[in-house]
């Protein structure tokens, strides 16, 4: 069996948002530093995702020396990494999860609902309010950050090349937003992990990852389609979900660094 070795690491400080490529990050409980602790909610202060607003994926973020750079078309804003004290509190909706972030500033909220031609405030969710994960897949009654249910997702360079394999037109990885990219193995290999280090690092494979209409959106163009999902819902549908990926929860929190070996067991 080839060595199992991590090639890339992502995060996406702001849900729907573009990612960030990181050579080395500190693991947290939530999931990596940063990953998604931001996110987009509307006037009911529920969150917006690309699944209804495609344009999100536009939205571009650069990693600055204390901050982020959000960019669309010529504009730009940078958002610290740090947060006001004083924001005013929202409790925010996450696909029914009620969530206690953060307003980041009335700014931040303007220059969004102007760009995106609707109304929306940028919040953050601090690193010590709860959101605990399944408990039906916790293992230490784990917190998550803004993502959708865990904290980690890992997925298989292999895994993609044998979905494209399949495609008319080949998709890239980012169709599927992982966080833990790696190479060697056989293709679905990551969906019988459980235990599992990255480096020092130990790690749990919780449960498989459902797709959703996210990985048809091109992350360039915005364009909507059918391609991925259409050819994954064939060969990889089980109970009524589409899956693709490895959802994971972390056991040690140090760090993890791109060329890592990955050992299963």
């Amino acid at each position: 069996m080839s060595k199992l070795i991590l090639t890339e690491i992502w995060i996406y400080p702001i849900k729907s948002l573009g990612g960030i490529r990181l050579a080395t990050s500190d693991v947290l409980e939530k999931g990596l530093r940063y990953d998604r602790r931001w996110m987009l909610v509307d006037t009911n202060n529920v969150f917006i995702t690309q699944r209804a607003f495609p344009v999100l994926s536009q939205l571009k973020v650069r990693q600055l020396a204390s901050s982020f750079q959000i960019s669309f078309q010529q504009e730009n804003i940078d958002l610290p990494f740090v947060g006001n004290p004083d924001s005013i509190s929202v409790s925010a909706d996450v696909w029914g999860d009620p969530v206690s972030t953060v307003e980041v500033s009335s700014r931040h909220s303007q220059w969004f609902s102007e760009r995106l031609g609707i109304p929306c405030k940028l919040v953050s969710f601090p690193e010590e309010n709860p959101r605990p994960i399944d408990t039906i897949y916790a293992n230490n009654h784990e917190d998550v950050s803004l993502a959708d249910g865990y904290p980690f997702l890992i997925l298989g360079e292999t895994s993609l090349k044998d979905l494209n394999n399949r495609l008319s037109q080949p998709v890239p990885m980012n169709r599927f937003r992982p966080n833990l990219i790696f190479a060697g193995g056989e293709a679905y290999t990551e969906d019988t992990w459980r235990n599992f280090s990255i480096g020092k690092n130990r790690f749990l494979g919780v449960k498989p990852c459902g797709r959703c209409v996210m990985t048809t959106i091109d992350q360039e163009t915005g364009d909507k389609g059918v391609e991925p999902l259409l050819t994954l819902s064939r060969f990889r549908k089980k109970d009524g979900n589409v899956y693709f990926g490895q959802n994971v929860i972390a056991i040690d929190h140090g760090k993890i660094h791109e060329g890592d070996e990955i050992n299963i067991g």
